[in-house]
């Protein structure tokens, strides 16, 4: 119901990752409720899919190369969207990256860079440059995408964990930060969710079985059950809500 009120029109957003999986269907939902979307991605093909589906809804899409670990990748990327759209009112950090690890001691240091540089550093780095075109706009919504992991250690994926809880903790801090220039700063933290990000483990029957024995719900989340929060962040509906982490995960947390 709270989807039928959600109009994004006038609005310009930024998904990072938004070439496939949830970022794409993030993007998509967001121009179908009247926002000008520009996406990021560090793959031109993939890019151009997400472009050639657009315009097969009859929608258009600003699609950027990218590598948001960069930071003057970053600053090209922000002020390509500052040239096309002079402003940005909406950015969804969504790119995020997890290498199965037998254990964090024994990971590799180079591993460790590379997760906590996708998913906590671009985060910081988008962040930081998109503030300043956001408070040239008025203000502005930031969502990042985070995980329960976040807030449940689990084996193989310790160093995501990790930088998930930077997410949340970043998450909080710029909340704060930014509440007096009228940005609010949320996320989402989904459980597992059917991508192709965690195709590897939902594609296990026995790692899957094991993991919908533990959702009250009695499945995994379909990209559909977090684009929903994703839109209710960032649209007007969450005006006076910010520094929260909305989870969702079927009850699996509770």
């Amino acid at each position: 119901m709270v989807d039928k009120n959600i109009n994004l029109s006038g609005k310009v957003a930024l998904v990072t990752g938004g070439s496939r999986g949830l970022g794409k269907d993030i993007a998509l939902k967001m121009a179908k409720r009247g926002a000008e979307v520009a996406i990021c991605g560090r793959k031109k093909e993939n890019l151009d899919k997400a472009v050639e589906e657009f315009q097969k809804h009859g929608l258009d899409l600003m699609a950027e190369s990218a590598n948001i670990g960069k930071s003057d990748q970053v600053k090209a990327l922000i002020h390509a969207i500052e040239e096309k759209f002079g402003r940005l009112n909406i950015l969804i950090n969504n790119v995020g990256m997890n290498i199965l690890t037998p254990s964090v001691v024994e990971t590799d240091e180079g591993l460790w860079d590379k997760i906590l540089e996708s998913n906590l550093k671009g985060t910081f780095l988008v962040s930081s440059h998109a503030v300043t075109l956001m408070k040239g706009s008025g203000g502005g919504k930031i969502v990042n995408i985070s995980s329960i992991a976040a807030r449940k250690a689990s084996r193989g994926m310790g160093i995501y964990c990790v930088a998930k809880a930077g997410v949340e903790m970043l998450t909080r801090v710029l909340a704060v930060e930014l509440a007096s220039e009228h940005i609010n700063v949320n996320a989402v933290a989904p459980g597992m969710v059917r991508t192709r990000f965690s195709q590897p483990l939902w594609s296990d029957e026995s790692i899957l079985k094991e993991v919908v024995r533990t959702i009250p719900m009695g499945r995994i989340a379909e990209t559909g059950d977090v684009v929903g929060a994703v839109m209710f962040l960032a649209s007007d509906l969450s005006d006076f809500i910010t520094g929260e982490v909305i989870t969702v995960d079927g009850g699996s947390m509770s």
